[in-house]
């Protein structure tokens, strides 16, 4: 039953770990190295945010947010201005959006105005503001 057997003594394999998000040298954290930066459900920040790559909201903000593309999710509430090239709203949003893109999905809440390049309102979703589109690729 317990031999000394080289087959039943081996070690079992190495199973290589995945790496946790490390810091690069300008302070950015990058999971994998998509630059997509995730502000979890049970978050709650106050202050401005600002992302080179794409940032995904499904906590609290209470402040301005400024990135390359920005995803606002179901659950989430954000009081504050939002600056991106691409802006999707599924959850709350209280302040104004600049985008050249900017799709509210059918469960988005938005109050406030909108400056976009291209506009998407899905039925379902509540929009109490004003929307005016920009000339040429401003953001």
């Amino acid at each position: 039953m317990f031999s000394k057997d080289s087959k039943s003594a081996s070690a079992p394999e190495a199973v290589p770990m995945p790496q946790a998000p490390r810091a690069t040298a300008n302070g950015h954290v990058n999971g994998n190295g998509n630059g997509h930066s995730i502000i979890s459900r049970d978050l709650k920040i106050k202050g401005d945010l600002i992302c080179n790559g794409d940032i995904q909201i499904d906590g609290q903000v209470e402040g301005d947010v400024q990135s390359r593309s920005i995803t606002i999710g179901e659950g989430a509430d954000v009081r504050g201005s939002i600056s991106s090239d691409s802006i999707r709203v599924c959850g709350s949003v209280n302040g104004t959006l600049k985008g050249q893109s900017v799709v509210l999905a059918k469960t988005a809440k938005l109050v406030g105005d909108v400056t976009h390049q291209t506009l998407a309102v899905e039925p379902g979703a509540f929009f109490e503001g004003q929307c005016r589109r920009m000339e040429g690729s401003q953001s």
